[in-house]
C-alpha cells in the first residue's frame, strides 16, 4: 500500500465500488424484496441498507461536526438511541425514499473523508480513526451487509481484491478484540498468510512469528465480520493466541457480537 493521501483515494475508490455493487444488487427490488429476510435475526433487506446509511451518517458526523457525533455517542451509550431501532426505523421508509438517502449519504461521507485534513483523528465507537481508517471501516460493513442481502436474494457475491481492506482491518483489531472480551492481548504479533481471491498471498507480520493463521482471504473476512462461524472455515491458527482470537475476532468497534451459529459446512464460502 502507498502512504498518505493517495491510501485515503484508494480506499475511497474502493469503497465507491462496494457501495455501487451493493446498490446495483437492491436498486431492482420491489417493495417485497426489500423485505426478504437475511441471516441477521430480524433483519429485512431494508434493514441492512438501513443500517449502512445510518452509519455513514454518524461517520459524517464524525467527520464534520465531532460534537454532534458525541452527543449521539451519549444518547447510544444511554440506551436512548440502538442499532436495532435506528436500522427499523430506517426499513420503515419507502424503499425508493431509503435508497435515495443511502446514495446521497455515500457521495457526501466520501467527499467529507477526501476532505479531512492529514494527521487529524475522528471519533468512533473504538479507537479514533484517520480518515483512510474510516473509510477502511466503511467498506468492511458495506462488504459485510452486502454479503447478507447477497446471501438472502441468492446471488453470488464476487470476491475481489477489496477484501485485502477488510482484512486488513482485521488485522489491525485484533488487540482490540482482545481486549473488549477482557483478555490480555499478545504482546507479539502473529504471521498471517492469505490467499488472495487472485491466488497470490497477503501477509502481515513477521514471517518467522512463533504464532501464525494461514486460510483465504474470503474465510478470514466472513469471520472477521462473524459471517461465518470459526468451525465454517478452514483456517488454521498455530499458537494459543492465534487460536483464541479466531474465536473472538472481530473486525467492527462496540461490543462483541453473537457472530453466526454453525452449519456444518466446513469451508462454506
Amino acid at each position: 500500500m502507498v502512504a498518505g493521501a493517495d491510501v485515503l483515494s484508494a480506499v475511497l475508490s474502493d469503497l465507491a465500488a462496494e457501495g455501487a455493487w451493493l446498490d446495483a444488487v437492491v436498486a431492482g427490488l420491489d417493495d417485497t424484496g426489500w423485505l426478504q429476510p437475511t441471516p441477521a435475526p430480524d433483519w429485512t433487506i431494508a434493514h441492512q441498507v438501513a443500517h449502512l446509511a445510518w452509519t455513514d451518517d454518524q461517520a459524517l458526523r464524525a467527520a464534520t461536526d465531532p460534537e454532534a457525533f458525541a452527543a449521539l455517542a451519549r444518547r447510544m451509550l444511554a440506551g436512548e438511541v440502538t442499532v436495532d431501532g435506528a436500522a427499523a426505523e430506517g426499513a420503515a421508509l419507502p424503499p425508493p425514499t431509503l435508497l435515495r438517502q443511502w446514495r446521497a449519504g455515500r457521495a457526501e461521507l466520501a467527499a467529507a473523508l477526501a476532505a479531512v485534513p492529514a494527521g487529524t483523528r475522528l471519533p468512533w465507537y473504538g479507537p479514533p480513526m484517520s480518515a483512510a481508517s474510516m473509510a477502511t471501516a466503511r467498506l468492511m460493513e458495506t462488504w459485510a451487509h452486502g454479503h447478507d442481502v447477497a446471501e438472502a436474494l441468492g446471488v453470488p457475491h464476487p470476491a475481489t481484491h477489496r477484501l485485502r481492506h477488510v482484512a486488513h482491518l482485521a488485522v489491525r483489531t485484533r488487540d482490540f478484540a482482545f481486549t473488549v472480551h477482557g483478555l490480555t492481548p499478545p504482546p507479539d504479533a502473529f504471521a498471517i498468510r492469505l490467499t488472495a481471491p487472485d491466488g497470490s498471498i497477503w501477509s502481515w507480520g513477521p514471517a518467522d512469528a512463533a504464532q501464525s493463521i494461514e486460510g483465504t482471504a474470503l474465510e478470514f473476512c466472513l469471520l472477521a465480520t462473524q459471517r461465518r462461524h470459526r468451525l465454517d472455515t478452514g483456517l488454521v491458527a498455530n499458537g494459543p493466541d492465534a487460536d483464541r482470537w479466531l474465536d473472538i475476532a472481530q473486525a467492527f468497534a462496540g461490543p462483541p457480537g453473537a457472530g453466526r451459529e454453525p452449519t456444518g459446512t466446513s469451508g462454506a464460502a
